[in-house]
């Protein structure tokens, strides 16, 4: 079931989410946040050395077959010759390709020929039937 919280809340004991009204613990809110995932990102890939006023550098980028098409158009059309830094192209939601050729199959291969074009990688299911390149 989900729940929509007003405010915040807590994760107690790895499984027990605790509204923050009624969280009694001696955590801080500016220290809880801290531990979490999106903290060890930010922070790690933060070059201004302020949390505060973030400046991101990423050395990697990532996107799925529904999203790659959009971003690998954009870079053709602003004449992008090569991605400047390492890009995944994935074909994780395969599954319609898998069961019978649908426009994912035809998502899969123009990932496969922009990562051979822009020199970057494309990560193949076995379920699709395109091979993985590292270029």
């Amino acid at each position: 079931m989900i729940k929509l919280s007003e405010k915040g809340v807590f994760l107690a004991s790895n499984n027990e989410i605790i509204a923050e009204e009624h969280f009694t613990g001696e955590i801080k809110k500016e220290e809880a946040k801290k531990g979490t995932i999106a903290w060890s990102i930010l922070s790690s890939h933060n070059t201004s050395g302020n949390m505060d006023k973030l400046k991101i550098k990423f050395d990697s980028l990532a996107s799925h077959d529904i999203t790659f098409v959009g971003i690998v158009q954009t870079a053709k059309a602003s004449g992008m010759e090569r991605f400047p830094l390492p890009y995944v192209l994935t074909n994780c939601h395969n599954s319609l390709c898998a069961v019978g050729g649908t426009i994912n199959g035809d998502d899969h291969v123009f990932g496969l020929s922009a990562a051979q074009r822009y020199g970057r990688y494309f990560c193949a299911s076995a379920y699709c039937g395109h091979p993985s390149i590292y270029a």
